[in-house]
């Protein structure tokens, strides 16, 4: 029904910037609040930030507040975020998510109904 495809990710050195971008398609109508995930090899999925569908409430994992600024562009069914700074503890396969559910913005992926790809993203020291 949606489906979303990120874009951005690369190779950068330790203090660059980088910014990720999700477009989605399909019943993109049907899609409330999104957020972005990454997983570094050997370790679980975690969460980086969630937005409202207006934008006016974001959320951010400790680790990236501060550095990391999610946004959406709605009349375009993009999402993105915003890295600077970077870190090489930054490194992993940065997923987009989707949530249907009409309910308060989530932090937890089995709260979130359509997932992208991945796309890499490596920092170098």
């Amino acid at each position: 029904q949606v489906q979303l495809v990120e874009s951005g990710g690369g190779l950068v050195q330790a203090g660059d910037s980088l910014r990720l971008s999700c477009a989605a398609s399909g019943r993109t109508f049907s899609v409330i609040h999104m957020g972005w995930f990454r997983q570094a090899p050997g370790k679980e999925r975690e969460f980086v930030a969630a937005i409202s569908w207006s934008g006016s409430n974001t959320y951010y994992a400790d680790s990236v507040k501060g550095r990391f600024t999610i946004s959406r562009d709605n009349a375009k069914n993009t999402l993105y975020l915003q890295m600077n700074r970077l870190k090489p503890e930054d490194t992993a396969v940065y997923y987009c998510a989707a949530q249907a559910a009409n309910v308060g913005i989530a932090t937890i992926p089995s709260a979130y109904n359509y997932w992208g790809q991945g796309t890499q993203v490596t920092v170098s020291s």
